[in-house]
């Protein structure tokens, strides 16, 4: 039976109108991952859904920091990523945060890695409670986990898996992005380079975790890599979250010593910056979220202490 003019341009009008509501879908939730054919170059670029709000433009520290990444994530072309994703239907990043950590101690790259490592790949299910501690640790030689920086009252000391409060801080702003209900979380007693004050979070197993819920109706996929000494750890799940913007006010600021060493190896007169420092703050710090059916919501996540953190300075010998 042949088909007159009237029907062709029926069945091409359907189509057309097929294509435009699956572009307005796709357009607004942002692009899911092919989780199909994992040699397939795709770009993941839902929108954004972070706004960073940094504290103060004013910092002790030589480099930025941390931030949302911008583009594909180097593991998301992975086929154990995207099997993992397929599986709990996590087809969307829901939010991602990356720090740097440049010049580290000795041990603190291999124990950001291994604990980038063990978090990669857990899934937390709906209503589900997520224990960072009880996920990595403890964080004993006898696990793999080297000496590594540490903070103890107002001194950097070296201690036994130093390093990981990265990869807590870093999934703590990914957590709070993906619009996560955070049920524990401790600051530093001093601030860290690697995020303004406020947004930073110290474990100590048996005493000190990072702790969230799945308040999601749905899985959310975590993973953490490293390149260099870059750190990053996004969520995934099924749908995008409202945008989160973070604030802060500062409330006071107490400013930093600085402490001078002798070094005989420097030439007469050099000096060279050891540990940068930090001025002291108060700092009160709050979440806007901006649901789409209703006024922006602000989440108050009260006010933190940090202590200076001294700065020194190595300098070679003078001559009189």
């Amino acid at each position: 039976m042949k088909k007159g003019p009237k029907s062709y341009l029926f069945i091409v009008l359907f189509l057309g109108a097929v294509l435009i509501l699956i572009g307005c879908l796709f357009s607004t939730r942002g692009k899911p991952f092919n989780t199909e054919d994992p040699g397939e170059n795709h770009e993941n670029s839902p929108r954004n859904p972070a706004k960073i709000s940094p504290a103060d433009e004013e910092t002790n520290f030589p480099h930025p920091y941390g931030r949302v990444p911008e583009g594909p994530l180097s593991w998301e072309d992975d086929s154990d990523f995207l099997k993992t994703c397929k599986r709990h239907q996590a087809i969307l990043r829901m939010s991602a945060f990356q720090i740097a950590f440049p010049d580290p101690w000795p041990g603190e790259r291999a124990n950001v890695v291994l604990a980038a490592e063990l978090l990669t790949g857990i899934v937390v299910q709906p209503a589900q409670y997520f224990s960072l501690n009880q996920a990595i640790g403890p964080y004993s030689s006898e696990r793999g986990f080297k000496e590594g920086p540490a903070y103890s009252g107002s001194n950097i000391i070296s201690t036994v898996g130093g390093g990981v409060c990265k990869v807590a801080t870093t999934l703590f702003n990914a957590v709070v992005l993906a619009n996560l209900q955070v049920l524990e979380r401790h600051p530093h007693t001093m601030p860290v380079p690697y995020v303004p004050p406020g947004q930073d979070t110290t474990i100590a197993y048996g005493y000190k975790d990072f702790s969230f819920i799945n308040n999601n109706a749905y899985p959310v996929v975590i993973w953490a890599g490293t390149k260099g000494d870059t750190l990053t750890v996004a969520i995934y799940g099924e749908e995008l979250p409202p945008p989160v913007t973070w604030n802060h006010e500062y409330l006071g600021r107490q400013k930093r010593s600085t402490i001078y060493r002798d070094n005989p190896n420097l030439a007469p007169g050099e000096e060279k910056i050891i540990i940068y420092g930090a001025d002291g703050v108060t700092v009160k710090s709050w979440l806007t979220i901006e649901n789409p059916d209703g006024a922006p919501v602000t989440l108050n996540l009260g006010i933190d202490y940090y202590s200076p953190l001294a700065q020194v300075i190595e300098r070679g010998p003078t001559f009189n």
